[in-house]
Protein backbone atom coordinates (compact mmCIF):
# COMPACT_ATOMS: atom_id res chain seq x y z
CA UNK A 1 0.00 0.00 0.00
CA UNK A 2 1.42 3.51 -1.18
CA UNK A 3 2.35 5.52 2.17
CA UNK A 4 1.04 8.62 1.28
CA UNK A 5 2.47 10.59 3.74
CA UNK A 6 6.14 9.66 2.79
CA UNK A 7 5.16 10.44 -0.91
CA UNK A 8 3.81 14.06 0.20
CA UNK A 9 7.41 14.23 2.13
CA UNK A 10 8.87 13.46 -0.96
CA UNK A 11 7.15 16.07 -3.18
CA UNK A 12 7.45 18.47 -0.47
CA UNK A 13 11.66 18.46 -0.28
CA UNK A 14 11.46 18.64 -4.05
CA UNK A 15 9.12 21.88 -4.57
CA UNK A 16 11.14 23.18 -1.48
CA UNK A 17 14.73 22.80 -3.75
CA UNK A 18 12.88 23.97 -6.84
CA UNK A 19 12.17 27.44 -4.59
CA UNK A 20 15.43 27.49 -3.94
CA UNK A 21 16.92 27.06 -7.17
CA UNK A 22 15.17 29.48 -8.99
CA UNK A 23 15.89 32.05 -6.65
CA UNK A 24 19.39 31.51 -6.71
CA UNK A 25 19.77 31.25 -10.03
CA UNK A 26 21.04 34.88 -11.33
CA UNK A 27 19.56 34.84 -14.97
CA UNK A 28 16.14 34.30 -13.87
CA UNK A 29 13.88 37.40 -13.48
CA UNK A 30 11.03 35.28 -12.26
CA UNK A 31 12.38 33.82 -9.32
CA UNK A 32 10.40 36.48 -6.59
CA UNK A 33 7.40 34.56 -8.17
CA UNK A 34 8.72 31.53 -8.81
CA UNK A 35 10.06 31.22 -5.14
CA UNK A 36 6.92 31.84 -3.68
CA UNK A 37 5.02 29.56 -6.12
CA UNK A 38 7.36 26.59 -4.71
CA UNK A 39 7.84 27.36 -1.06
CA UNK A 40 4.02 27.41 -0.39
CA UNK A 41 3.66 24.61 -2.27
CA UNK A 42 6.36 22.76 -0.45
CA UNK A 43 4.70 23.57 2.75
CA UNK A 44 1.34 22.52 1.72
CA UNK A 45 2.76 19.30 1.02
CA UNK A 46 4.30 19.04 4.17
CA UNK A 47 1.85 20.36 6.70
CA UNK A 48 -0.84 17.72 4.68
CA UNK A 49 1.48 14.58 5.29
CA UNK A 50 1.97 15.96 9.15
CA UNK A 51 -1.89 15.85 9.52
CA UNK A 52 -2.04 12.57 8.06
CA UNK A 53 0.10 11.41 10.12
CA UNK A 54 -1.51 13.27 13.45
CA UNK A 55 -5.20 13.25 12.75
CA UNK A 56 -5.66 11.03 9.60
CA UNK A 57 -6.48 10.54 6.00
CA UNK A 58 -9.79 11.96 6.21
CA UNK A 59 -8.74 15.09 7.85
CA UNK A 60 -6.81 16.72 4.50
CA UNK A 61 -10.18 16.61 2.49
CA UNK A 62 -13.01 18.96 2.76
CA UNK A 63 -16.11 17.41 4.33
CA UNK A 64 -18.61 18.48 1.38
CA UNK A 65 -16.20 17.39 -1.52
CA UNK A 66 -13.52 14.33 -0.22
CA UNK A 67 -12.40 14.18 -3.73
CA UNK A 68 -10.83 17.80 -3.01
CA UNK A 69 -7.65 18.44 -0.54
CA UNK A 70 -8.51 21.17 1.67
CA UNK A 71 -6.38 24.63 0.74
CA UNK A 72 -3.04 25.73 2.09
CA UNK A 73 -4.69 28.82 3.84
CA UNK A 74 -7.00 26.30 5.64
CA UNK A 75 -3.91 23.83 6.62
CA UNK A 76 -2.03 26.24 7.95
CA UNK A 77 -4.90 27.29 10.58
CA UNK A 78 -5.39 23.69 11.31
CA UNK A 79 -2.08 23.56 12.41
CA UNK A 80 -1.05 26.60 13.61
CA UNK A 81 -3.83 27.36 15.69
CA UNK A 82 -2.69 30.73 16.62
CA UNK A 83 -3.54 33.80 14.85
CA UNK A 84 -0.54 35.55 15.66
CA UNK A 85 2.01 33.11 15.67
CA UNK A 86 4.80 35.14 14.01
CA UNK A 87 5.72 31.53 11.38
CA UNK A 88 1.88 31.69 10.63
CA UNK A 89 1.95 35.26 9.64
CA UNK A 90 4.94 35.06 7.49
CA UNK A 91 3.23 32.36 5.76
CA UNK A 92 0.50 34.11 5.11
CA UNK A 93 2.01 37.42 3.74
CA UNK A 94 3.99 34.79 1.45
CA UNK A 95 0.58 33.83 0.46
CA UNK A 96 -0.50 37.05 -0.65
CA UNK A 97 2.33 37.77 -2.47
CA UNK A 98 2.00 34.38 -4.84
CA UNK A 99 -1.36 35.27 -5.66
CA UNK A 100 -0.89 38.87 -6.29
CA UNK A 101 1.97 37.34 -8.89
CA UNK A 102 -0.53 36.23 -11.26
CA UNK A 103 -1.92 39.98 -11.43
CA UNK A 104 1.19 41.87 -11.21
CA UNK A 105 5.00 42.05 -11.93
CA UNK A 106 6.63 41.81 -8.78
CA UNK A 107 10.12 41.94 -9.30
CA UNK A 108 10.64 45.04 -7.41
CA UNK A 109 9.08 43.46 -4.53
CA UNK A 110 12.43 41.20 -3.73
CA UNK A 111 13.95 43.63 -1.79
CA UNK A 112 11.10 44.12 1.19
CA UNK A 113 10.20 40.54 0.96
CA UNK A 114 13.68 38.90 1.05
CA UNK A 115 13.75 38.57 4.62
CA UNK A 116 10.09 37.30 5.07
CA UNK A 117 11.60 34.40 2.08
CA UNK A 118 15.06 33.77 4.07
CA UNK A 119 13.25 33.00 7.50
CA UNK A 120 10.27 31.13 5.89
CA UNK A 121 13.30 28.91 4.68
CA UNK A 122 14.36 27.88 8.19
CA UNK A 123 11.53 27.78 9.16
CA UNK A 124 10.33 25.00 6.81
CA UNK A 125 13.82 23.46 7.95
CA UNK A 126 12.76 23.29 11.53
CA UNK A 127 9.14 22.12 10.65
CA UNK A 128 10.54 19.50 8.58
CA UNK A 129 12.84 18.09 11.65
CA UNK A 130 10.10 18.31 14.23
CA UNK A 131 7.65 17.16 11.95
CA UNK A 132 9.05 14.25 10.09
CA UNK A 133 12.51 13.80 11.51
CA UNK A 134 13.64 14.73 7.92
CA UNK A 135 16.84 16.40 7.89
CA UNK A 136 16.77 19.34 4.66
CA UNK A 137 20.80 19.00 4.69
CA UNK A 138 20.66 15.76 3.38
CA UNK A 139 18.79 16.93 -0.11
CA UNK A 140 20.08 20.20 -0.45
CA UNK A 141 23.65 21.43 1.12
CA UNK A 142 23.69 23.77 4.21
CA UNK A 143 25.40 26.93 2.33
CA UNK A 144 22.67 27.11 -0.50
CA UNK A 145 20.22 27.34 2.23
CA UNK A 146 21.33 31.57 2.28
CA UNK A 147 19.44 33.18 -0.20
CA UNK A 148 21.14 35.24 -3.16
CA UNK A 149 19.37 38.85 -2.09
CA UNK A 150 19.82 42.00 -4.93
CA UNK A 151 21.13 45.07 -3.21
CA UNK A 152 19.57 47.55 -4.94
CA UNK A 153 16.29 49.22 -3.37
CA UNK A 154 14.38 51.42 -5.49
CA UNK A 155 13.07 55.17 -3.58
CA UNK A 156 9.56 56.59 -3.83
CA UNK A 157 10.93 58.68 -6.39
CA UNK A 158 11.64 55.72 -8.56
CA UNK A 159 8.65 53.22 -7.98
CA UNK A 160 6.27 56.11 -8.98
CA UNK A 161 8.38 56.53 -12.32
CA UNK A 162 8.56 52.83 -13.01
CA UNK A 163 4.95 52.15 -12.25
CA UNK A 164 1.28 53.40 -12.61
CA UNK A 165 0.17 55.37 -9.61
CA UNK A 166 -1.72 52.47 -8.25
CA UNK A 167 0.55 49.99 -8.45
CA UNK A 168 3.31 52.77 -7.04
CA UNK A 169 0.82 53.01 -4.60
CA UNK A 170 0.49 49.36 -3.53
CA UNK A 171 4.49 48.88 -3.50
CA UNK A 172 4.98 51.59 -1.37
CA UNK A 173 2.46 50.61 1.15
CA UNK A 174 3.38 47.17 0.91
CA UNK A 175 6.89 47.99 1.59
CA UNK A 176 6.33 50.16 4.68
CA UNK A 177 4.15 48.11 6.46
CA UNK A 178 6.60 45.06 6.28
CA UNK A 179 9.29 47.04 7.39
CA UNK A 180 7.01 47.51 10.12
CA UNK A 181 5.80 44.75 11.16
CA UNK A 182 9.71 43.12 10.89
CA UNK A 183 10.71 45.91 14.06
CA UNK A 184 7.78 44.49 15.76
CA UNK A 185 8.38 40.88 15.09
CA UNK A 186 11.38 38.76 15.57
CA UNK A 187 13.39 36.18 13.41
CA UNK A 188 10.37 33.79 12.43
CA UNK A 189 8.85 36.49 10.92
CA UNK A 190 11.71 37.80 9.10
CA UNK A 191 15.55 37.67 9.01
CA UNK A 192 16.07 41.84 8.34
CA UNK A 193 18.81 42.53 5.95
CA UNK A 194 21.02 45.74 7.43
CA UNK A 195 24.06 46.58 6.24
CA UNK A 196 25.61 49.64 8.24
CA UNK A 197 27.83 52.09 6.51
CA UNK A 198 29.72 54.45 9.62
CA UNK A 199 33.02 56.11 9.89
CA UNK A 200 33.90 55.61 13.10
CA UNK A 201 36.59 53.86 15.69
CA UNK A 202 33.93 51.38 16.68
CA UNK A 203 34.76 48.29 14.09
CA UNK A 204 31.91 46.24 15.98
CA UNK A 205 29.38 49.01 14.78
CA UNK A 206 30.58 48.76 10.72
CA UNK A 207 29.92 46.44 8.31
CA UNK A 208 32.65 48.46 5.74
CA UNK A 209 35.98 49.07 6.96
CA UNK A 210 38.38 51.62 5.46
CA UNK A 211 41.15 53.12 6.02
CA UNK A 212 42.50 56.63 4.68
CA UNK A 213 45.65 56.39 2.55
CA UNK A 214 48.09 59.33 3.09
CA UNK A 215 49.10 61.86 1.54
CA UNK A 216 45.97 61.07 -0.54
CA UNK A 217 43.36 63.59 -2.52
CA UNK A 218 40.39 61.49 -2.76
CA UNK A 219 41.20 57.66 -2.07
CA UNK A 220 40.63 55.33 0.73
CA UNK A 221 41.98 51.61 1.02
CA UNK A 222 39.33 48.89 1.21
CA UNK A 223 40.44 46.70 4.54
CA UNK A 224 37.38 44.75 4.11
CA UNK A 225 35.10 44.05 1.84
CA UNK A 226 31.23 44.75 2.34
CA UNK A 227 29.06 42.43 4.15
CA UNK A 228 25.41 41.35 4.97
CA UNK A 229 25.21 39.31 8.37
CA UNK A 230 22.15 37.95 7.58
CA UNK A 231 23.74 36.22 4.84
CA UNK A 232 26.37 34.55 6.86
CA UNK A 233 24.64 34.43 10.77
CA UNK A 234 21.56 32.86 9.90
CA UNK A 235 21.20 30.74 13.04
CA UNK A 236 19.48 31.26 16.27
CA UNK A 237 20.69 29.56 19.26
CA UNK A 238 18.06 26.75 19.03
CA UNK A 239 18.77 26.54 15.59
CA UNK A 240 22.25 25.79 16.14
CA UNK A 241 21.49 23.33 18.75
CA UNK A 242 19.09 21.55 16.75
CA UNK A 243 21.92 21.48 14.01
CA UNK A 244 24.66 19.95 16.02
CA UNK A 245 22.60 17.30 17.87
CA UNK A 246 21.61 16.34 14.17
CA UNK A 247 24.77 15.95 12.78
CA UNK A 248 25.72 13.99 16.32
CA UNK A 249 23.42 12.04 15.82
CA UNK A 250 24.02 10.60 12.36
CA UNK A 251 27.57 9.94 13.98
CA UNK A 252 26.23 7.82 17.02
CA UNK A 253 27.62 10.43 19.03
CA UNK A 254 26.25 11.41 22.37
CA UNK A 255 27.63 13.82 24.98
CA UNK A 256 28.84 12.21 28.47
CA UNK A 257 27.23 14.20 31.80
CA UNK A 258 28.25 13.64 35.33
CA UNK A 259 25.98 15.22 37.70
CA UNK A 260 26.50 16.57 41.29
CA UNK A 261 25.78 13.18 42.91
CA UNK A 262 28.25 11.41 40.45
CA UNK A 263 26.10 9.85 38.35
CA UNK A 264 26.64 9.49 34.63
CA UNK A 265 24.28 9.92 31.58
CA UNK A 266 24.75 10.42 27.80
CA UNK A 267 22.96 13.35 26.38
CA UNK A 268 22.67 15.34 23.35
CA UNK A 269 24.26 19.08 23.46
CA UNK A 270 21.69 21.37 25.54
CA UNK A 271 21.35 25.07 25.72
CA UNK A 272 23.55 25.28 29.01
CA UNK A 273 26.00 22.99 27.17
CA UNK A 274 25.99 25.77 24.06
CA UNK A 275 26.60 28.83 26.76
CA UNK A 276 29.40 26.89 28.10
CA UNK A 277 31.37 26.27 24.97
CA UNK A 278 30.56 29.86 23.85
CA UNK A 279 31.90 31.02 27.22
CA UNK A 280 35.13 29.00 26.99
CA UNK A 281 36.21 29.86 23.59
CA UNK A 282 34.49 33.07 23.54
CA UNK A 283 32.23 32.46 20.91
CA UNK A 284 30.16 35.20 21.05
CA UNK A 285 33.22 37.40 20.54
CA UNK A 286 34.37 36.02 17.60
CA UNK A 287 33.35 37.68 14.49
CA UNK A 288 33.53 34.08 12.60
CA UNK A 289 30.83 32.55 14.66
CA UNK A 290 28.71 35.14 15.63
CA UNK A 291 26.54 38.82 15.25
CA UNK A 292 24.97 40.71 17.67
CA UNK A 293 22.47 42.16 16.12
CA UNK A 294 21.72 45.79 17.79
CA UNK A 295 18.33 45.81 16.35
CA UNK A 296 16.27 43.31 18.64
CA UNK A 297 19.49 43.21 20.61
CA UNK A 298 19.51 39.31 19.63
CA UNK A 299 22.56 37.19 18.09
CA UNK A 300 23.12 35.13 14.82
CA UNK A 301 25.07 32.64 14.30
CA UNK A 302 27.14 31.37 11.27
CA UNK A 303 27.00 27.74 9.95
CA UNK A 304 30.66 27.79 10.69
CA UNK A 305 29.55 27.46 14.81
CA UNK A 306 27.84 24.82 13.65
CA UNK A 307 31.08 22.96 12.21
CA UNK A 308 33.64 24.08 15.40
CA UNK A 309 30.81 22.84 18.03
CA UNK A 310 30.63 19.20 16.59
CA UNK A 311 34.31 19.26 15.70
CA UNK A 312 35.33 19.50 19.06
CA UNK A 313 32.69 17.35 20.85
CA UNK A 314 33.59 14.57 18.02
CA UNK A 315 37.74 15.09 19.70
CA UNK A 316 36.32 13.90 23.30
CA UNK A 317 33.01 13.95 23.58
CA UNK A 318 33.32 11.57 26.59
CA UNK A 319 35.14 14.00 28.71
CA UNK A 320 34.78 17.57 26.70
CA UNK A 321 31.84 19.10 28.91
CA UNK A 322 33.20 17.75 32.20
CA UNK A 323 36.44 19.65 31.42
CA UNK A 324 35.43 22.95 30.18
CA UNK A 325 33.85 22.72 33.45
CA UNK A 326 37.02 22.16 35.41
CA UNK A 327 38.62 25.06 32.89
CA UNK A 328 36.18 27.29 33.15
CA UNK A 329 36.57 27.17 37.34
Amino acid sequence: MENLSQRLVSKSIEAFIMGIEIYNKPTIKYRVEGFSFFICNSWELMLKAYVINSEGENEIYYSDSPDRTISLEAIIKKVFTNSKDPLRVNLERIIELRNTSTHFITEDYERMYAPLFQSCVMNFINKMEEFHDTDITQYISQNFLTLSIRPEELSDEQIKGKYSAPMASKLIQERDKITTDIQESNSTFAIPIQTTLAITKDKKKADLLVSVVGNSGNDIKIVKELKDPNSVFIHTTGQVIKLVNRRLKSAGILLTKVNTHGDISKNPLTTNDFQLFAKFYNLKQNPKYCYHYALGNRYGYSTQMVDFLVDEIKKDPEHIIQSLKSNLR
